[in-house]
């Protein structure tokens, strides 16, 4: 019997290239963390330090009326680069971070291999970097609430409490800084995030994986720096290596002797490595038009 009709027809229309695919991944990321019981109270706790130092600015302009109640209390209250380094190199905030991309990020790729969604997604006009880009966006955008934010609002309150533009004067790269370490740390732990979440479908290993290989990296600094007290070693550990951009682009002391380019390379070469890992791992499927 022969065919009266197509019942079928391809489209024949152009898909428009200003469209952002990669937006409702970054926002549903961003709406499940938010959902995810105990997450609003850990976010506001992993604030508490920008609190602290958002006061210690105040009383840095308020020292000589607490003088005799914290004497020499000017030595720690003195807002300059040193300040800002030793906030975004805490080993607390750079923890509290970890556990915010553990709790909201371990799943992002895991869950979606568990229950094969991947072809969901690239059934839609979606490349692989739409999607590797709205995931990266949903983990950096609290990354950059505990970084960016702060050291916007530390600026800000410094140059209202003490009246004038002299603190813009003596570090006019402060601003910049600021802005350049928040994208370098988010981006980082962001990929460093999706990485391993990439590496398995189960969301509990790829936490446990993120802590592992975090704190791993610290116990071989401590053994070797026990050992042979060579500060050179500081480049096994993930936090110091943090530690020592934070300071260099603050313009402020490095914690240790080593020049900081060598844990600019060391992160690169693994933000890099999870790049192309991610890649590699996510098969996209091509749209028929």
């Amino acid at each position: 019997m022969g065919i009266a009709e197509r019942g079928y027809t391809h489209w024949q229309g152009t898909l428009d290239p200003n469209r952002r695919p990669w937006r409702p991944i970054a926002r549903q990321g961003i709406r499940l963390s938010l959902k995810r019981k105990f997450f609003k109270p850990l976010l506001s706790f992993s604030l508490v330090p920008a609190l602290v130092f958002a006061a210690g600015v105040y009383f840095s302009e308020r020292i000589g009326d607490f003088e005799k109640m914290f004497r020499g209390a000017d030595r720690f209250l003195k807002i300059n680069p040193e300040y800002f380094k030793n906030y975004y190199a805490s080993g607390f905030l750079l923890f509290m971070m970890l556990v915010i991309m553990i709790v909201s990020g371990a799943g992002l790729v895991a869950d979606d291999l568990r229950h094969n969604a991947l072809p969901l997604y690239f059934s839609r006009p979606l490349r692989k970097r739409d999607y590797i880009g709205g995931k990266f966006l949903s983990l950096a955008a609290f990354l950059l609430a505990l970084t960016l934010a702060p050291g916007i609002v530390f600026i800000i309150l410094k140059l209202i409490f003490s009246g004038s533009f002299k603190f813009l004067a003596d570090y006019p790269w402060l601003p910049f800084s600021v802005v350049g370490w928040s994208v370098v740390v988010s981006s980082f732990f962001s990929l460093y995030t999706l990485l391993m979440s990439s590496l398995g479908r189960n969301r509990r290993y790829a936490m446990i994986l993120m802590l592992s290989v975090y704190f791993i990296s610290d116990v071989f600094f401590a053994i070797f720096m026990g050992m042979f007290h060579e500060p050179a070693f500081a480049l096994v550990s993930i936090e110091m290596n943090l530690g020592q951009i934070a300071a260099a682009m603050m313009g402020a002391k490095p914690r240790w002797d080593v020049p900081w380019v060598y844990s600019a390379f060391i992160l690169a070469a693994i933000a890099g490595f999870a790049a192309r890992v991610l890649y590699r791992k996510i098969r996209a499927t091509e749209v028929i038009r």
